[in-house]
């Protein structure tokens, strides 16, 4: 059985798919603080759950036109749309703490132990040569992602990619980064 709500959310997704701004606003305005709430019941706290859910709105916006109101209520696309959102976040942040507690990125003193000096210069010799096994597309996406904190999608706007591809280039790179790094542990 359906409801008048479900009805209104898939003629404003509809809308919004012919590019109405007006719809989108109306959309924004019955979600977006829905959605926050959902982010931060997720795990993300304050300005980050607000960050995420406004990726969200801004990726139900560019994706409107791929809705399915056979497969999901409009309600159910858009937070699965935020929970991708907040996933994809916690893998950069998990690939940025493993690279950063490998890197020791700590102020280095003059007093610091030769012992410790060589295993830090080791380690970044080990990540470059590792960032270096990379192609030059997934080098490029990896920099834009982990070093310079962008998302996927801007990523994707900045490069002219199709998402998925950014977030294939991503995958493998990972993967021969993980296999590399495992090698020379």
């Amino acid at each position: 059985m359906r409801d008048g709500a479900a009805d209104i959310d898939e003629s404003l997704v509809a809308r919004v798919a012919g590019g109405d701004r007006a719809a989108f606003a109306a959309l924004f305005d019955r979600y977006a603080a829905r959605v926050k709430a959902y982010l931060i019941r997720l795990g993300a706290r304050g300005a980050l759950a607000e960050d995420l859910a406004q990726d969200a709105m801004v990726a139900v916006w560019r994706r409107a036109a791929s809705f399915d109101p056979t497969k999901a209520k409009v309600s159910t696309w858009m937070f699965v749309i935020a929970r991708n959102a907040w996933i994809d976040r916690l893998r950069r942040e998990k690939v940025e703490l493993a690279y950063r507690g490998a890197l020791d990125l700590s102020e280095e003193s003059d007093d610091e132990r030769p012992d410790a000096a060589v295993a830090r210069i080791e380690t970044e010799e080990q990540m470059q040569a590792a960032l270096m096994l990379l192609s030059p597309e997934q080098r490029q996406v990896v920099q834009l992602s982990f070093f310079e904190d962008r998302p996927h999608s801007e990523i994707a706007q900045r490069l002219s990619l199709p998402l998925g591809t950014v977030k294939s280039r991503l995958r493998l790179a990972l993967a021969k980064l993980r296999t590399h790094w495992e090698q020379h542990q």
